[in-house]
């Protein structure tokens, strides 16, 4: 147990993420307890623009300052929050020295942050503070710098009245043991039931976008594992989306994930309906993990889908794999990445596992033993130089809190096959009209550098219900004056 005095409790909850990159899944709370082994304190002076850590008894404090736009209310909130994490960040490494690959930073898009401060100072001072502000490692500064070209052309074309669309199926055929998403069984009578909301979702995103002259960019159909769905309830899904909307876009990409819930029939409907890019997804290639994780397929059942999937002409097929999974060596995960480069997908993205509060993982650590952090950013680099050999570069990526050894998910892709919705929404350049349960719509207001978020119920019945207040509250997002 950690306790925080902070005069800045706005901040206290990103000032907890800190702490727990050295210490783990640690309660962090404002409260003296008989389990607190640690007390903290971070201070702000806002007149001296100074933030200020030190442990309690009293020790050496750190202090930071830190620079403001005085005209810019977001930017002073932006900054006294990363003054504040930099002094916690440098007090933690003197209690525990640890190397941290992202040095302070803790966000999910460290490649938004260094283009918008290459936009904001300069390409050369925002190396700078990255490498000795930040205190990010030189091998993950250039690999956001690699990607950040990679997304150039692709930012670039976004146009302002761009929107994405997403389409939610939260149903999986089992739950594996470190999913904290809000995505139940697959039942029939769940599923009929959830439909008809969805549809009338769809219907009410399709009439806002014509009212608002917008233009789809680029269309996901995710989860959830989106292939629980009969080949009948696809046809229909997908039917109706067009008839709503029109168009894909530029791309259609749906999630088919497990292979287990694919069938030649399934993918026979999404290619009737002009979906390009689909996701095979292992995780990995040792049954025995696929059975300890609790995915029910096998190895083999990979090879065959995706085997299938390429003899019926989908040329854009992204697998997924998880570095660190529970029992997993690294003997382990050459040999997955050994079958992968046999397979050759045109996408591969390899996250490092995340240890989410309300998985099943997270309750049961003491019987599942996770790989050291040292053998993690191994199987990390690994997963780099075999999508190097396979062709594939860099694209985008993003980071979750506590993954193991604080590192990162990178998505890899050939030459022309990168998919524009994963950049969009990494980056948040675009905005993302969401449909479904649990699902998150998002305006980017790019000139301010503001996103605003409304967030579709997770509970089914209460997203049914509430459909028409979500209707008119994205309405008054997206329209704005026009809002009728």
């Amino acid at each position: 147990m950690v306790r925080l005095i902070t005069d800045t409790p706005q901040y206290a909850n990103d000032i907890a993420e800190e702490i727990r990159m050295f210490l783990g899944l640690v309660p962090v709370t404002p409260d003296e307890t008989p389990e607190t082994e640690l007390t903290l304190s971070a201070t702000l002076d806002r007149m001296a623009k100074t933030a200020t850590s030190n442990t309690v008894p009293e020790g050496e404090p750190v202090t930071v300052s830190y620079t403001v736009d005085e005209s810019d209310p977001l930017d002073q909130k932006r900054q006294e929050k990363r003054a504040l994490k930099r002094a916690v960040y440098a007090l933690m490494q003197r209690i525990k020295p640890t190397e941290m690959p992202w040095g302070s930073l803790t966000g999910i898009r460290p490649t938004k942050l260094l283009r918008e401060l290459c936009e904001r100072v300069g390409e050369e001072e925002a190396v700078r503070q990255f490498s000795e502000v930040f205190s990010v490692r030189i091998d993950k500064l250039r690999l956001a710098a690699t990607i950040n070209a990679v997304q150039k052309l692709i930012i670039e074309s976004v146009h302002p009245n761009d929107v994405d669309v997403y389409i939610g199926i939260p149903y999986c055929k089992t739950r594996c043991l470190y999913c904290s998403f809000g995505a139940e069984i697959a039942k029939k009578n769940a599923i009929d039931e959830y439909l008809p909301y969805l549809y009338r979702d769809i219907e009410n995103g399709a009439r806002l976008v014509r009212d608002g002259g917008y233009r789809v960019r680029a269309v996901y159909l995710g989860g959830g594992t989106p292939t629980v769905l009969s080949a009948s309830e696809l046809d229909a899904l997908l039917t109706h989306f067009e008839t709503c909307y029109g168009t894909y876009g530029a791309e259609c990409t749906v999630e088919a994930g497990r292979p287990d819930t694919i069938t030649r029939e399934k993918l026979a409907a999404l290619r009737n309906h002009g979906v390009g890019r689909i996701s095979i997804n292992p995780q990995t290639m040792s049954d025995e993990t696929l059975r300890r994780i609790g995915r029910a397929h096998t190895a083999a059942e990979i090879r065959e889908t995706f085997a299938l999937a390429r003899s019926m002409g989908f040329s854009s097929i992204n697998m997924d794999l998880i570095c660190g999974l529970p029992g997993e060596t690294v003997g382990d995960f050459e040999r997955t990445l050994t079958e992968i480069k046999m397979l050759r997908p045109d996408n591969l993205t390899v996250h490092t596992l995340a240890i989410k509060r309300s998985s099943r993982l997270k309750e049961q650590l003491d019987r599942y033993p996770l790989p050291a952090r040292e053998d993690v950013e191994t199987m990390i680099d690994m997963g780099f130089s075999a999508a190097k050999e396979i062709g594939l570069w860099p694209y985008y990526m993003y980071r979750q809190k506590y993954q193991n050894g604080n590192l990162e998910n990178v998505g890899y892709a050939a030459d022309s096959k990168l998919c524009v919705y994963n950049v969009d929404m990494m980056e948040e350049t675009t905005s993302i009209l969401a449909h479904g349960a649990g699902a998150m719509t998002k305006r980017v207001f790019d000139s301010e550098n503001r996103v605003e978020r409304i967030p579709n119920p997770k509970d089914v019945p209460t997203y049914g219900a509430k459909l028409e207040a979500l209707d008119l509250s994205k309405r008054k997002l997206f329209l704005g004056e026009n809002f009728a």
